[in-house]
C-alpha cells in the first residue's frame, strides 16, 4: 500500500533550518552528507536539503512497494516524471508531476 512516507524541505541553510525545527518542535536530525539532513521517526519524516540541486518547493515522497508498478501507473494516470528512477542512500524513487503541475516523488527502500 502507498503512503505518504516523507516531506522534503528545500532550504538555504541545512544548520539553520536543523537549529529551527529542533527548537520549535524538538525534532532530532540525522546528516547525510553536508547539504541533507533527516528526521528518522520511523513516521512520516521531514528531510532538509540544501543541495544545488535542490526542488524548489516543498516535496511530498510516497512511499511503495515496487517502484517499477508505481511509474508505470503513475504515466498510465496521466503523470509526467520529471526525474528518472535513480539511487539514493536507502533506496530508489523517481519524480513526477501530477496532472495539476505539482511536483511529488515516489520510493522504494532498500
Amino acid at each position: 500500500m502507498a503512503r505518504l512516507e516523507y516531506l522534503e524541505l528545500p532550504v538555504g541553510d541545512r544548520s539553520a533550518a536543523r537549529r529551527f525545527y529542533a527548537e520549535a518542535f524538538g525534532w532530532s536530525f540525522t546528516d547525510f552528507g553536508p547539504d541533507y539532513a533527516a528526521t528518522m521517526s520511523g513516521d512520516t519524516d521531514v528531510g532538509l536539503d540544501a543541495s544545488p540541486d535542490r526542488v524548489k518547493a516543498p516535496l511530498p515522497v510516497i512511499r511503495v512497494e515496487d517502484l517499477a508498478v508505481a511509474l508505470a501507473s503513475v504515466e498510465k494516470a496521466g503523470g509526467t516524471i520529471s526525474v528518472p528512477i535513480f539511487a539514493f542512500p536507502g533506496g530508489r524513487r523517481f519524480h513526477f508531476r501530477d496532472v495539476d503541475g505539482h511536483e511529488l516523488a515516489v520510493m522504494q527502500p532498500d
